[in-house]
């Protein structure tokens, strides 16, 4: 059984990150099967894991490039899903409780296509409009921080 399915509607049409999304995608099918398969899901778990912090950390370099507030609601939803990935991981481990890894499956895979159509797609948007190359890391337009509000949008604030 497939967790989450890639969709056209998850590609941005930024080829970076649409790898990214794709890779983690991927990942969590991989930990979503071996959950399913009955057999240690940590392994997939930890990759999983360690693709979404680095994930989570080339956005919010992107961002803080192109003049985010370092206080973002996009940053603070990361922050909040690595909390939550860290904490099952520490319920497995510690407590050998996988309850937590069942749940946080189904929940990644109804969050990851709401935060990437939504937050991403701002993300992307923005970037766009301010010239930024994910390659060189460079912005064509000089941007102040705290110029694109709280999420990157002139929509939040």
């Amino acid at each position: 059984m497939t967790t989450l399915a890639w969709t056209d509607k998850l590609v941005l049409n930024q080829p970076t990150l649409d790898t990214t999304h794709q890779e983690f995608v991927e990942l969590l099918n991989a930990f979503g099967a071996a959950l399913d398969g009955g057999g240690d899901a940590l392994p997939d778990y930890h990759a999983l894991l360690a693709h979404t912090e680095a994930h989570f950390a080339m956005e919010e370099d992107w961002m803080a490039r192109c003049g985010f507030e370092p206080q973002n609601c996009h940053a603070s939803q990361h922050a909040m899903v690595l909390n939550v990935m860290r904490e099952a991981l520490r319920y497995a481990t510690e407590l050998n409780d996988r309850e937590p890894l069942n749940i946080l499956r189904t929940e990644l895979a109804g969050w990851f296509p709401q935060h990437a159509e939504m937050m991403d797609a701002a993300l992307v948007f923005t970037m766009e409009q301010r010239g930024f190359d994910p390659a060189t890391g460079e912005c064509r337009e000089a941007v102040a921080a705290g110029a694109g509000h709280s999420c990157g949008s002139g929509s939040c604030g």
